[in-house]
């Protein structure tokens, strides 16, 4: 589904945000790779990209959310998250955060979950009724395609692939937020330099 005007990218997101609430995988642009979304209450949805990607069952997978006040319902923002949060959002940085008791029990791993909020104004607006699993749109341990038709070719079953253009980047970097000195678990766009610049309170400038 393409996105190459104003009144395109409306109905994308519409149609997509009413696949997402049926219960589907929607292959989706985000502002890193291409990405396979499901809605983060639905169990069976995010089982299902499991399957897909042929993912092992105890990998983690992160939650894409509109704003830093969504995230705040799923995680408690410490101060090292909050300060990466107001530095780095939106963008390619996912944070790691000590999940709040009302969360969802099969998000993340334990007593954490990695959120962020993408720089992308239509996977803003997708997620906007709801925070989105969502996971690279590749199969476990292979290359992300860099387009939509490359994403529909790999996953013929996905009913839905939004076209947001090529998206040739690299996936986000992961910080862990909940130590007080934040840990670097994926290496990407965001470096550990910067993520300890913005920890201690320097770099307010904003992330670019």
């Amino acid at each position: 589904m393409p996105t190459d005007s104003a009144a395109a990218r409306s109905h994308a997101v519409s149609t997509a945000t009413a696949a997402l609430r049926r219960g589907e995988v929607v292959g989706v642009p985000t502002d890193t790779v291409y990405g396979l979304a499901a809605e983060a209450v639905n169990v069976d949805a995010i089982q299902q990209i499991f399957e897909l990607k042929e993912r092992p069952s105890e990998r983690t997978i992160a939650v894409l959310v509109a704003d830093v006040a969504a995230a705040a319902t799923l995680v408690e923002l410490t101060p090292n998250a909050r300060r990466l949060a107001e530095r780095f959002w939106p963008g390619p940085l996912t944070i790691v955060a000590p999940r709040r008791p009302e969360a969802p029990e099969h998000l993340g791993t334990g007593a954490t979950i990695g959120v962020r909020v993408p720089d992308d104004e239509i996977m803003r607006a997708i997620a906007g009724p709801a925070p989105l699993a969502v996971t690279s749109a590749n199969l476990h341990g292979g290359p992300t395609p860099s387009t939509a038709q490359g994403v529909a070719e790999l996953f013929p079953a996905l009913r839905l692939v939004i076209d947001g253009g090529p998206r040739p980047g690299a996936s986000s970097t992961v910080v862990d937020a909940t130590a007080p000195v934040p840990a670097v678990l994926r290496e990407g766009p965001v470096s550990l330099d910067e993520i300890l610049a913005a920890a201690s309170g320097a770099g307010a400038l904003g992330h670019g």
